[in-house]
């Protein structure tokens, strides 16, 4: 067995059964391309390098042989590669992905060149309508430069896909692996959620007591990012409205940070919530808030009574601002007891679509047991890690008619 194929489909199958061609042009960036390459394959894809004579000098092809089990393309020869892999032929790749690629050869693609492998594999795909990805990676004045974003507005309106460089001081960096990877996911994975708005309201609140404390709940975020994640990669437009958790959001998703319970009605009264085809609601909202001392409390009082009121109920809200969305709630409570019959009451109570009920038992794990209760009070059991079980909660939403 070659090492590639023991870690194809180690972390998803979300790109099981797809060939990728992976283009690699002569910028630096191109040390990148073996943990490239291993990332995709961990998705479960199989990897087809292909390098212009600029990126050999860079990069040995032996390595990206290591790393992906297939001989890279160096030059074209009696074979007809490009027309192998991305002509019109029975059974073509799934994308050409082109990364790093230099302003040289967005340049020679926006205007039909090919006089390397690369800008050769790319004229066959464009011309075989499969799709093609490039991630620039070059010097800020390259990437500057008025004809060279010609050239990207030209490739654009060929249908070539965009992965933005990050600005980091004078350079227009390849983008984050991750970042690639998830575009990818999103451009030849799953579409089932195509065309569709998602809102993702995760993360816990926080709210003052004084000028420096504060009251919270508990929240990884875990459930939140992941909702937000999958959705991403089923071709979703998401938004994450995210509390104050600990766990990372990826520079991918849209974002909007929160902080306490009136930041939320904020933003439910000034964003367009009809929008949304679904909203889901994983937040540890506080139920409570504390009446808001001036100033800082003394540290040398021997006892501290807090005054607390009912906040209000965001989950309440959202019917009346998305009529026609799908709303998913959750429902935390400390042990099974009467779980199925309290979450089924704040479905009904609210108006929601499903309630996912859970315990405390997996707070801040990878790892959680959930029951997805729907309108006629169905209930599904499933156990496992939150990355599966996100996924499993959206398989479910999108099956209700």
């Amino acid at each position: 067995m070659h090492p590639a194929d023991e870690i194809r489909g180690v972390k998803s199958n979300r790109l099981s059964n797809k060939k990728i061609i992976l283009g690699v042009t002569g910028s630096i960036a191109c040390v990148e391309c073996v943990r490239l390459a291993r990332e995709l394959i961990r998705h479960g894809t199989s990897v087809v390098p292909v390098m212009s004579p600029a990126a050999t000098k860079i990069v040995n092809p032996d390595a990206l042989w290591f790393a992906t089990g297939n001989i890279p393309v160096v030059e074209l020869s009696g074979k007809t590669e490009h027309v192998f892999f991305c002509g019109k032929v029975k059974d073509p790749v799934d994308l050409l992905l082109i990364s790093p690629c230099t302003s040289n050869t967005i340049s020679k693609i926006a205007h039909g060149i090919d006089d390397t492998p690369v800008t050769t594999f790319a004229t066959t795909a464009i011309g075989s309508n499969i799709p093609v990805m490039i991630v620039p990676g070059m010097h800020i004045s390259m990437y500057d430069h008025k004809i060279i974003q010609d050239n990207i507005i030209k490739c654009r309106k060929l249908g070539i896909g965009f992965v933005e460089p990050s600005f980091v001081g004078n350079k227009a960096k390849m983008a984050d692996i991750d970042e690639i990877v998830a575009k990818v996911i999103k451009k030849i994975g799953r579409q089932d959620l195509s065309g569709k708005k998602v809102l993702v309201i995760g993360g816990s609140t926080t709210e003052k007591i004084d000028d420096v404390r504060v009251i919270s709940n508990i929240s990884s975020g875990k459930t939140a990012v992941w909702l937000a994640k999958n959705a991403f990669y089923r071709n979703a437009d998401v938004e994450l409205w995210y509390g104050q958790s600990q766990e990372s959001v990826p520079d991918f998703i849209k974002t909007t940070r929160f902080t306490c319970v009136n930041d939320l009605l904020k933003l439910l009264k000034n964003t367009n919530m009809k929008k949304f085809d679904i909203i889901f609601v994983c937040a540890a909202i506080a139920d409570y808030i504390p009446k808001k001392q001036k100033g800082k409390i003394p540290s040398e009082k021997n006892k501290l009574v807090l005054e607390l009121q009912k906040a209000p109920k965001i989950i309440s809200k959202l019917r009346e601002y998305s009529p026609k969305a799908k709303l998913v709630g959750f429902k935390m409570e400390k042990n099974t007891d009467r779980l199925t019959e309290k979450t089924f009451d704040l479905l009904k109570k609210n108006h929601l679509d499903f309630v996912i009920g859970n315990t405390t038992k997996n707070l801040n794990s990878e790892k959680s047991e959930i029951w997805i209760i729907d309108k006629k009070g169905n209930s599904v059991h499933k156990k496992g890690k939150k990355e599966q079980l996100t996924d499993t909660i959206i398989d479910t939403v999108l099956k209700q008619k």
